[in-house]
């Protein structure tokens, strides 16, 4: 497996969740590895992204829960949120993480250069400190950044990747983009006091979710404050003396904000790389086509992660970045299996979700069933809060079979899990039915529904 002939067997061009998990992979079946990082270990999911974003969301919740235990018994006088406590807070939960994912790959003996690398060749790169480094395998997991648009003014807006290093927390602000980014941090800054406006450029959010379940979201957060603007867009950015900015719109009114978030989707990371030298085939949002083992169209070049723009989601990246490696290096040869993935929306209240929305099932399946449970959560009940949750199943007639789980509602996601199992396993409506309930839970009304 090791070939003398190159510095490593395998270099990797990223540091996130695929890539690290690649990396550890390949050097655990003996291979000498190597990764470069331009800015921390760790990538979008540690550093800027998902786990940032889950302690803003847990923080915002509490905005809520102070409210409620005052009928649960607790006397709580005095309420007051300090931005820069959690925002720190959160900088250096990412510190200690980015800190044990060094730890792994030192652990594992690989070389990690924390510096830009370039391809310069099927099997060379080319670091920014001037060094040139060869390897008999690349795997490019450089991840995805936040789209922008060509908007006069656009300097002036922000990025997901910006919010956690806010100086102090806007008053108002105005989010672009109806996909599960914008949904998240809209209930964000609306907890934690914020008015809130969402700018779509159609009158659908969420897509690819189920309609009953974005329906939900959208009468809840409406009733809680949150502003949707549909079917609107932005002329310009324009900074106020004052600071704020004026935002100049077509389809709606003009909208002052402190803050201008951009949450429209993501680019893969592929500009500069040297790829166009190379022959690497990409797609036309700029994406590195590769086959079922991840290989580019250049033999010794792979990706794995967003940069392929498939799923862009952590966890997938890091199967694919442990199918890569057992099947470069291990002699364990194996693929992805992309069906029935979970996926959540940290909304608020949040989403899970799990295979076929309705509509999909009833396009790929015909005949179809559903069953929902319409409920309001008994701490809801106890707290005086007329927020209701929604349960959904959608099972083929034909052969009993679960085919999709749909759930909005406090805790969604965590039950969400157990769910797709079931749906993974290919468990009918019949093995549902037959499950006791566990009572009082939410997560008991899966097993109720007739």
């Amino acid at each position: 497996m090791t070939d003398q002939h190159f510095d490593y067997d395998l270099f990797v061009v990223g540091a996130g969740s695929g890539g690290v998990r690649a990396a550890r992979i390949a050097a655990g079946h003996g291979a000498r590895v190597a990764v470069a990082e331009e800015h921390k270990v760790g990538g979008t999911c540690v550093i800027r992204g998902c786990v940032p974003k889950k302690l803003l969301v847990y923080g915002a919740h509490f905005a809520e829960d102070l409210d409620d235990a005052a009928m649960f018994g607790w006397d709580i006088p005095e309420r007051r949120f300090d931005w820069p406590t959690l925002r720190d807070n959160v900088l250096a939960e990412v510190s200690r993480l980015e800190g044990l994912y060094g730890e792994t790959l030192a652990n594992h003996k690989v070389t990690v250069f924390k510096t830009r690398a370039v391809l310069t060749g099927p099997n060379s790169l080319s670091l920014a400190d001037g060094r040139t480094i060869t390897a008999g395998k690349i795997l490019l997991a450089p991840g995805a950044r936040p789209a922008l648009p060509d908007v006069p003014g656009i300097e002036h807006a922000i990025t997901s990747n910006d919010v956690f290093h806010l100086e102090r927390l806007p008053k108002r602000v105005v989010i672009a983009g109806g996909g599960y980014i914008a949904n998240e941090f809209a209930g964000i800054f609306h907890q934690l006091g914020a008015h809130v406006t969402i700018v779509n450029r159609s009158d659908t959010i969420l897509r690819g979710y189920d309609e009953q379940i974005v329906d939900r979201l959208v009468k809840i957060s409406v009733a809680k404050g949150i502003d949707f603007r549909f079917n609107a867009g932005f002329e310009a950015l324009e900074q106020q003396e004052d600071g704020s900015i004026l935002c100049r719109m077509r389809g709606t009114q003009d909208i002052v904000a402190d803050e201008v978030l951009f949450a429209i989707g993501r680019l893969p990371n592929t500009e500069e790389l040297g790829l166009d030298r190379l022959g690497v085939k990409l797609t036309e949002r700029g994406a590195i086509v590769v086959d079922k083992e991840y290989r580019s169209s250049v033999p010794s070049i792979f990706a794995v992660g967003d940069v392929t723009d498939r799923v862009q989601l952590t966890p997938v990246a890091i199967r694919e970045g442990h199918a890569f490696a057992d099947t470069q290096f291990g002699g364990h040869p194996c693929v992805v299996d992309y069906d029935n993935i979970p996926s959540s929306c940290f909304s608020h209240p949040p989403i899970g979700l799990v295979g076929l929305t309705e509509s999909q099932a009833k396009n790929k399946l015909g005949v179809i069933r559903t069953y929902t449970s319409d409920f309001r959560p008994m701490k809801y009940v106890l707290a005086g809060r007329n927020e209701r949750a929604l349960y959904k199943l959608v099972v083929d007639e034909g052969s009993d079979r679960v085919v999709g789980v749909h759930l909005i509602g406090p805790d969604a996601p965590e039950i969400l899990q157990g769910a797709a199992i079931a749906v993974k396993a290919g468990l009918t409506k019949a093995d549902f039915d037959a499950t006791v309930a566990l009572h009082p839970t939410m997560a008991e009304e899966l097993v109720l529904m007739r």
